[in-house]
């Protein structure tokens, strides 16, 4: 994991514009994990995320539905929540593996709880980690994983 970008902000309007940031200067084809405990700011992150690919959409949590998408930015946005998921094995059997292939991909995917499908996401991607240093104040650290820069 290479850190590419770290940086501390004191609420969740700044974490949705750190997102909102990244969505402005990202392309189709790529792939983030949010990494951080329940309540960091995740869903927060991608808020701001989807506002800078261009989405005007409601943003919400996919714990129930594991998938929502968004497609009404300058790309489509495929927000998946694993949080109950249990291995690698039930993502592919829901046909989850299909949009970690970098060559197909139309759109960014963004995926919470990564580390409970653990070796489903086999190509290089952007790590997204939020850490709580307090009520509002977050640490999120950019890095990448497999070589993608």
């Amino acid at each position: 994991m290479e850190e590419i970008l770290s940086v501390i902000t004191s609420s969740a309007k700044e974490t949705m514009l750190v997102g909102e940031k990244l969505g402005n200067t990202v392309g189709k084809g790529v792939v983030f994990t949010l990494v951080g405990d329940l309540g960091a700011g995740k869903t927060h992150f991608v808020k701001g995320f989807a506002k800078g690919v261009g989405s005007e959409e409601l943003v919400t949590s996919p714990t129930f539905t594991l998938l929502n998408v968004y497609e009404n930015g300058k790309m489509p946005i495929y927000h998946f929540d694993m949080y109950r998921l249990s291995s690698a094995e039930e993502g592919q059997e829901l046909g989850f593996d299909e949009y970690f292939d970098l060559k197909s991909l139309d759109g960014v995917v963004l995926v919470e709880w990564p580390e409970k499908v653990e070796g489903l996401i086999n190509c290089p991607h952007i790590q997204i980690k939020i850490e709580k240093l307090g009520d509002e104040k977050r640490k999120i650290t950019i890095a990448s994983e497999g070589g993608l820069k």
